[in-house]
């Protein structure tokens, strides 16, 4: 008698031994179609979509810095460009400035941002804090550096809300912010800006069910054994949640350390920040310089890696030198006092983001508003409609670059992450890395290498250039912000589905994308958030030639009127406040009963 029937129930029942083992359910199998093709082939084509640019743009940036430029009639490899770099007047000045810049603004929103946590944390007044503090996410930098220089301006609200009954002022006094030469004006702004994103990146990886019901439950524990609340924080939730922050600090710290619209805005002029005096090198009319910018560049990508190294370093010494104090009983380190300097610091940066805001929208309708009166004289729309006849053609652009590059963004990674529940594989650390790598690579980097490549491909369709230099900052937040709500999707919908014969395309666009619609929808929100306030990948791609509303804000902001100013920041914060309002009414309307 044949034995094959027998090592088949053989194998059948080691493989459900080896299912109990691994605590894997079962993974449904389809037949293999077209549209089962195209979504294992998506997790390679992401990899490729932001290898090839990135690394394509950072090799056409070091080829030019070692004095290869075919272009420029060099192709002899020397150290020319490095040479005329250390000659330029105020370097290290640059150098510091984008060190301290990044550093220091990073360190400051991630301390206040652990101190609200801990002091707020199982308590609903840190629910209320995010519902204060998530609208700020969706103001871009620039609009955020214009609100800020109109507060801290020598006739800036502060000034006028202290003169003259407090300052004794009638005139505007001379003031040094915003432009100071030691770039604090930067690291306020960049503090503010980041603050909310890191917060919201905790409180995200906190709301996950498991993760965050382990560490709310140790924390109520530990209280319970007498821990205050600050301490039981640092001590029990921090050494679990930090790692799950580490990329988002990273994220920041090489953004803060390469940004160019903030020092544009608020940052000093002679010298500029590094990253500011490489895109001026770069645009000079002298081609020659360009060697000099990529030199630039590569001394940028130094920098931020040092920097980077340099907070992992650190990750290091704390950790030692706080290995016991994690262990030693103690139950308080003055938490009453710290947590009374953080409702302290909590209330002023709130105050400062409303005061900024109000700001900001009081000068976008000011008419004639004379020193140091707190209100304008009158209120006028005449800034509105002027601004409102000379938009069309940078809104148009605006809102069809995002539209382009969010709905390929979104697109590309729901295929990828029905590839992880199609193969049975979570996405591996390395793909997730590079997913991440043009947040992690500074844009001043290897934008300029990424520009070279697409004027030798095709220098003419400067509109498409500009979209998929923004897909590149997109993509990231995107699928950043999908993931999560695909890989909870409950698997016994699908298998139901595919057991009753429904194909693969079936089950991904009946019964997977009603259920993920608000998902999608705020993925959606953010990646035309993200497209729509980026400003060096749209000067860079675009040669100039192409004007959005945030180059154009950027402009406005370093020569024309405060009034016209704000009038394109209000237009630049109301264009994603509005895509956030639809991915947030929308989902009460359709699908209902789909929704997670």
């Amino acid at each position: 008698m044949s034995t094959a029937p027998n090592k088949k129930a053989d194998n059948k029942e080691a493989e459900k031994v080896a299912a109990k083992e691994t605590n894997t359910a079962p993974v449904t199998t389809y037949k293999t179609d077209n549209f089962t093709r195209l979504v294992k082939l998506s997790p390679r084509f992401l990899l490729l979509l932001l290898i090839l640019p990135v690394l394509g743009g950072l090799i056409s940036v070091l080829l030019p810095a070692f004095g290869w430029s075919p272009a420029l009639e060099k192709t002899t490899f020397g150290l020319q460009g490095f040479k005329e770099l250390w000659q330029t007047p105020g370097l290290a000045k640059m150098v510091n400035l984008s060190v301290a810049a990044g550093l220091i603004s990073t360190f400051l929103a991630f301390v206040i941002t652990l101190m609200m946590l801990a002091t707020f944390f199982n308590s609903l007044w840190l629910n209320r804090i995010e519902r204060l503090l998530s609208p700020i996410l969706v103001i871009p930098h620039a609009a955020a550096a214009i609100a800020v220089g109109f507060l801290i301006a020598p006739s800036g609200m502060f000034s006028r809300l202290i003169s003259p009954w407090l300052t004794g002022w009638e005139l505007a006094p001379h003031g040094i912010f915003p432009h100071d030469a030691y770039g604090i004006s930067i690291i306020l702004g960049l503090t503010l800006k980041e603050l909310p994103f890191l917060l919201l990146m905790a409180l995200g990886a906190l709301a996950q069910p498991e993760f965050g019901k382990k560490l709310r439950q140790q924390h109520k524990v530990a209280l319970n054994l007498g821990y205050y609340p600050m301490t039981a924080f640092f001590k029990v939730v921090l050494p679990s949640l930090y790692p799950l922050l580490r990329l988002p600090i990273f994220a920041v710290l090489a953004y803060a350390s390469a940004s160019v619209e903030m020092p544009l805005i608020l940052g000093p002029n002679t010298p500029p920040t590094l990253a500011v005096a490489i895109m001026n090198w770069f645009n000079d009319v002298d081609l020659n310089l360009r060697l000099k910018a990529s030199a630039g560049a590569v001394l940028q990508l130094a920098l931020t890696g040092g920097l980077l190294a340099l907070w992992l370093a650190a990750e290091k010494v704390v950790k030692y030198l706080c290995r016991q104090s994690i262990t030693n009983g103690r139950r308080n380190y003055g938490d009453t006092v710290w947590q009374k300097i953080t409702v302290v610091l909590t209330t002023v940066v709130i105050g400062f983001i409303l005061m900024a805001l109000i700001g900001l929208v009081m000068w976008s309708v000011a008419g004639f508003w004379r020193f140091p009166a707190a209100l304008p004289e009158q209120f006028v729309l005449l800034h509105f409609q002027s601004a409102l006849m000379q938009i069309g053609s940078p809104l148009f652009n605006t809102i069809t670059i995002g539209l382009m590059t969010t709905t390929f963004a979104v697109v590309l990674t729901l295929l990828c992450l029905e590839s992880e529940q199609l193969t049975a594989k979570v996405i591996s650390p390395f793909t997730s890395l590079i997913i991440y790598l043009p947040l992690l690579v500074p844009s001043i980097a290897f934008l300029f290498g990424l520009v070279w490549l697409q004027q030798l491909v095709n220098n003419q369709t400067a509109f498409f250039n500009v979209a998929v230099t923004h897909l590149l900052f997109v993509l990231p937040y995107v699928f950043l912000s999908l993931s999560s709500s695909y890989r909870r999707l409950d698997p016994r919908f699908a298998n139901v589905a595919a057991s009753l014969g429904a194909t693969p395309s079936k089950v991904f666009f009946q019964i997977k994308l009603p259920q993920l619609f608000a998902p999608i929808l705020i993925a959606v929100a953010l990646g035309l958030a993200i497209s729509f306030g980026q400003y060096l990948p749209t000067l860079l791609a675009g040669g100039g030639r192409i004007a959005t509303i945030t180059t154009e804000a950027v402009t406005l902001a370093n020569g024309a009127s405060r009034r016209t100013s704000a009038v394109y920041a209000i237009i630049q914060m109301a264009l994603p406040l509005i895509g956030f309002t639809l991915a947030w009414i929308l989902p009460k309307y359709f699908f209902k009963s789909a929704r997670l």
